[in-house]
């Protein structure tokens, strides 16, 4: 646990973090910063090819290209991996302390240091995390927890509630999925956080009508659907980002706001190019929303960047020289809730409505053979199939160890340009914050 001495005084935490001053560098009220999980260049390049109308001309810039300004590096200091996890990963980003695979909130020597978000509760400002897996899933919870492993599910739910600064909840906007970890036989701490004088809400109606400064939404058991997959009461990134805006800009002493765009990663993880486009389309609205946020102010900072690269995607593969995302663009379902359908009905006819593009009649013979197996074996072929026809390359169903590109806009955004390591991050946001 994390105690507020610890954060007392700015020399104390000038000497945790001995990095240069930045003399005459005004100081910012409002933090927003935006991880997507696993979005290397190629996923922002991509994004580019899939914005584009044609498949040649001049490509109109995305919102990620207008507020590039450089890279950070991933790695961990795990002794066994030189290539990073997400634990490890987002404490550097939050602490400014490289670490093992697997640490949240904790240093080399498995020591509790403070995050951005704790700091920016000591200094009397609102907090809030919002992402579209559970909550207290890695990223998220290496800037409000910390554990020795991440897969301590329960003990960081309860962390949130029961780990506190001067008496007062750390966080005060949390938004995502994870019910199954807040709502337990051992322990419900929903009716918990109620009695704390939060609000809870469910879907996106009760989102938007729930006026409670101090939120939690919990809208999955685990994780949300993709966005592609999403129906009309799971509230979008963007959606969820502008209600945590709403609430955490009524503090007049300004706010720190964490975003993650988590599925971009697990869509990497299978190979997936449907979820893939689907999660960086949803990371690219919710970043245009803080932008809009900051847009009528000076006291904000907008940061976005990844916690590493998943899965060595490529545009095009096969010496192809053309990658075809209109392929992708045409699919209405990801490659799991497809597959669900399929061995629900039986009717390879549904194919023509999620996948409205002429398939080989090898390719239907291989899907129609995986109905007699698992859902799993299905989902595979699809993916294999949608990867053939759109020409997208992997080369893992792993992360990968490239540098990652940071993205700024606002007050003091010139302090983030070049290359850093992903711990210079959170170094300087300790030092900006007022």
């Amino acid at each position: 646990m994390i105690h507020s001495a610890v954060l007392q005084h700015d020399s104390k935490l000038n000497s945790i973090h001995p990095i240069l001053k930045f003399n005459g560098t005004r100081k910012v009220k409002n933090v927003i910063l935006l991880i997507g999980d696993g979005m290397g260049f190629s996923y922002t390049t991509g994004l580019r090819y899939f914005n584009h109308a044609s498949q040649n001309g001049f490509m109109t810039p995305t919102i990620f290209d207008q507020y590039f300004v450089g890279s950070q590096s991933t790695y961990s200091l795990d002794s066994e991996s030189n290539i990073t996890d997400s634990a490890a990963a987002g404490t550097a980003l939050a602490t400014g302390y490289k670490t093992y695979n697997g640490a949240l909130g904790l240093n080399i020597d498995q020591q509790a240091v403070p995050t951005v978000l704790e700091y920016a509760k000591f200094r009397g400002k609102s907090t809030g995390l919002v992402g579209t897996s559970q909550i207290n899933h890695a990223t998220l919870a290496a800037f409000a927890a910390h554990i020795e492993s991440r897969e301590q599910y329960d003990q960081i739910a309860d962390d949130y509630l029961d780990e506190r600064l001067e008496g007062n909840l750390k966080i005060d906007v949390m938004l995502g999925g994870g019910t199954s970890y807040f709502v337990r036989n051992d322990r419900n701490l929903v009716e918990e956080f109620v009695k704390n004088r939060f609000g809870y809400v469910s879907n996106l109606q009760e989102l938007v009508t729930n006026k409670n400064e101090q939120l939690l939404g919990l809208f999955a058991p685990v994780e949300l659907p993709k966005q592609i997959d999403r129906n009309s009461t799971v509230p979008s990134l963007s959606q969820m980002t502008k209600a945590a805006l709403q609430r955490l800009q009524l503090n007049p002493n300004g706010f720190f706001l964490l975003v993650e765009g988590s599925q971009i990663d697990w869509a990497g993880h299978d190979n997936d190019i449907v979820g893939a486009m689907s999660e960086v389309k949803d990371f690219e609205a919710a970043f245009k929303a803080a932008i809009q946020f900051a847009s009528d102010r000076e006291d904000t900072i907008v940061i976005a960047t990844a916690d590493h690269s998943t899965g060595g995607m490529s545009i095009d593969r096969n010496d192809n020289y053309k990658w075809n995302p209109n392929v992708i663009k045409s699919i209405t379902s990801t490659p799991f809730v497809i597959a669900r359908r399929l061995h629900d009905t039986k009717d390879m006819t549904i194919l023509k409505h999620h996948m409205p593009f002429s398939l080989h009649e090898e390719d239907l013979k291989t899907i129609q053979l995986t109905l007699d197996m698992a859902v799993e074996d299905t989902r595979q072929t699809l993916i294999d199939i949608i990867n053939h026809y759109s020409s997208t390359g992997w080369t893992t169903k792993g992360h990968t160890g490239e540098d990652v590109p940071v993205y700024a806009y606002g007050l003091n955004r010139h302090l983030f340009s070049g290359r850093m390591e992903n711990s210079d991050i959170a170094r300087i946001l300790f030092q900006i914050m007022d």
